[in-house]
């Protein structure tokens, strides 16, 4: 298939495909997608080789958020049987981070639900990546606390944290139809604070929310111009008691385009397949991995997830690798601008030196990269739009729902917030 060779051809020069080869690789037959697949594959293995790395989730405030992001089981008003506590304490969480690295994990996420964190809340968190980073050798911290206020990113670093997360989720345009206590403008400015601060971005998408092809493309693309050092894949977790318990509209061959898609226009940046990945590619979650280079281990923040041991077998069976922690995750071009935990190969802590994760130099602020280039990459005309690209996108028929699987949602009952081992 032309279009995909065009974009195999693309990715290995870092080149920002055309909306309608975005569009077109989406558009794609079920009877194509193991073709997509290799063609994307091809892409993932030039810049990450087989090396999968580990992430591993702490819910470190559960539930109770004053947001009404529909997708959200921790919501405002949301009557999902979800575990609801407050605040773990710096051991806790340090405890749960242990279980995460023993089983692998090269990351450590701490998420907390809410609008943002006060700066009361900042200190909380502080200390507890101070202690992570004290009993844990080598551990990479990332923190989601939500809407950064200014200085809050810059706290964050000196205390230790080596990125941050703050997902875009959908479209600008969409946007508004999934949350309204706040805005997608706020949640770019927190990327942008993040990054200014020399924290690595960290911003993703969900798929499944009811979102048409164009409102995929574009948040990727956004996301391309936001130039995070990683970007998640999540896939809407239906949840009973959320206004998008009833929204099954991924296929396994869906998501595997999905992933497809991300990969072309974000072809040297760590592509993550976060949560929903056993409820929607189910047995085909190891086709993901040529795709993606970096997964969360175990549970999810409300969710179970895959068994730890069954996801280190899957990786193994699919002939890839757990990255190390003395292994760099970025290609050597992303990781020379200093842009990206793990990218410092002198860094013991996978974040050292006086360039700071994802730091740039001065003026170079995220999405400043003309025509949302990837950092580092010469700005190019946009070319033509191709041919066959072009066709598949004006014959393609709409999207297939995915069968309603119910069965497979299961709220997290084990971990952090219960006196249960967790699932690492």
């Amino acid at each position: 298939m032309d279009l995909l060779n065009t974009l195999v051809d693309k990715g290995l020069r870092r080149e920002l495909p055309t909306r309608e080869e975005a569009l077109a690789v989406l558009a794609t037959s079920d009877d194509d997608v193991l073709d997509v697949v290799a063609a994307a594959g091809k892409v993932r293995r030039h810049w990450f080789g087989r090396r999968v790395k580990l992430n591993y989730l702490i819910n470190m405030k559960s539930g109770l958020c004053p947001e009404d992001c529909s997708y959200c089981s921790q919501r405002l008003g949301s009557t999902a049987g979800i575990l609801k506590y407050t605040w773990l304490k710096p051991d806790e969480a340090s405890e749960a981070a242990a279980a995460g690295l023993a089983g692998g994990a090269k990351r450590v996420c701490l998420v907390a639900s809410g609008r943002g964190p006060t700066d009361r809340d900042v200190d909380r968190v502080s200390a507890t990546i101070k202690t992570i980073k004290d009993q844990n050798e080598g551990v990479e911290v990332c923190a989601c606390l939500g809407l950064l206020s200014e200085g809050q990113a810059e706290r964050l670093r000196e205390a230790g944290a080596d990125a941050y997360n703050h997902n875009l989720n959908t479209s600008e345009a969409t946007y508004g139809d999934i949350t309204t206590t706040h805005t997608y403008a706020d949640r770019v400015d927190t990327v942008r604070k993040a990054h200014a601060a020399g924290l690595s971005a960290c911003s993703g998408l969900i798929a499944g929310l009811g979102e048409s092809d164009e409102d995929l493309v574009d948040v990727v693309f956004s996301l391309r111009e936001l130039d995070p050092d990683s970007v998640p894949v999540n896939f809407l977790i239906p949840f009973e008691g959320t206004p998008l318990a009833k929204e099954w509209n991924l296929t396994p061959q869906r998501c595997l385009r999905v992933l497809a898609m991300v990969r072309f226009v974000c072809p040297d940046i760590e592509v993550r397949i976060a949560g929903g990945r056993e409820v929607h590619l189910r047995t085909l979650q190891p086709l993901a991995l040529h795709l993606a280079n970096s997964i969360f281990l175990g549970d999810y923040l409300t969710s179970e997830g895959q068994a730890g041991k069954a996801d280190l077998e899957m990786i193994a069976d699919a002939g890839f690798e757990v990255e190390g922690t003395g292994e760099v995750t970025l290609p050597e071009h992303r990781a020379a601008r200093g842009g990206g935990c793990g990218s410092h190969a002198e860094a013991g802590d996978g974040c050292g030196g006086s360039a700071g994760c994802g730091s740039h130099d001065e003026g170079a602020a995220c999405g400043s990269h003309g025509g949302g280039g990837v950092c580092g990459s010469v700005p190019a005309a946009a070319p033509a739009p191709d041919k066959a690209a072009a066709a598949v996108v004006a014959t393609a028929a709409e999207p297939v729902v995915g069968e309603a699987r119910p069965d497979l949602v299961a709220v997290r009952r084990r971990g952090t917030g219960t006196d249960l081992a967790p699932n690492a």
